[in-house]
């Protein structure tokens, strides 16, 4: 999957411990797909981890560009239990 990566969706890889195939499973394959609540053009694709303790990736992504762009990275707490 093509894709493209923000400055700030590549810091929060690097400061938050993401690896980048983590990030690459949850933009190809997610469990999860939500709309954005501040911005119609962005989703926000979520998968568990189970290599990280069955924790919740999601990474938000402008889908309005080609290639896809992901904006943002992170652990999502909120997540716990839904998927």
């Amino acid at each position: 999957m093509e894709y493209g990566l923000t400055m700030h969706a590549r810091e929060a890889l690097v400061e938050r411990g993401i690896a980048v195939e983590w990030m690459e499973a949850a933009l190809s394959d997610p469990m999860l797909v939500l709309p954005d609540p501040d911005d119609p053009a962005v989703e926000r694709r979520f998968r568990r981890i189970a290599e990280f303790e069955g924790r919740v990736l999601g990474a938000a992504v402008d889908t309005k560009v080609e290639p896809l762009r992901t904006v943002s990275v992170f652990f999502d707490r909120k997540m716990k239990g839904r998927l």
